[in-house]
């Protein structure tokens, strides 16, 4: 009986110390980066990670935090490095991209890439290979990838661009 009056009174005793949940409304937040049209031009789901790593870095990059900043310069330019390559971007003084100038070496070809290669070049397997990427804010963005393939003691240079267009 006492166990019984003991876990009524635990019972009534909790239902004094719950609370009601207040829920509060919040605004709709959109968060744009600054530079999204460089990321939607330069970005590709299908290049390598670390490229598009660096190509984050660069859109999202404040030029306002370098020691040399001030507001009367009109421009910009910093340099990205990685091992894979590098990217040299033109930075407004409020930090628009202006233009880009992409480098990147032996990199992971995106598969539109391989594919046509191996269609064209059964026999042949791809020896090096150089990404190129120059992005400008008015003009748009090219992307080039020039390909070394070898076949026994044979070699071509073949360049094409992002979509598997040989050029």
């Amino acid at each position: 009986m006492r166990m019984m009056i003991s876990l009524f009174v635990i019972g009534v005793t909790l239902q004094f110390y719950a609370q009601e949940p207040k829920v509060e409304r919040l605004d709709e937040i959109t968060i744009v980066a600054k530079n999204y049209k460089y990321l939607d031009k330069a970005g590709a789901e299908d290049v390598a990670i670390p490229i598009q790593q660096l190509q984050r870095k660069v859109a999202t990059y404040n030029i306002k935090e370098l020691d040399i900043y001030e507001d009367e310069y009109d421009y910009y330019d910093v340099s990205f490095i990685i091992p894979e390559g590098k990217i040299l971007a033109s930075y407004d003084k409020d930090g628009n991209i202006l233009r880009t100038a992409e480098k990147f070496k032996d990199i992971n070809l995106p598969a539109t890439i391989v594919n046509s290669i191996v269609s064209r070049f059964p026999s042949w397997s791809i020896s090096k290979n150089v990404y190129l990427v120059y992005y400008h804010d008015r003009d748009g963005i090219k992307k080039t990838y020039k390909i070394i393939l070898e076949n026994g003691d044979k070699r071509i240079k073949i360049k094409m661009d992002d979509l598997g267009n040989y050029l």
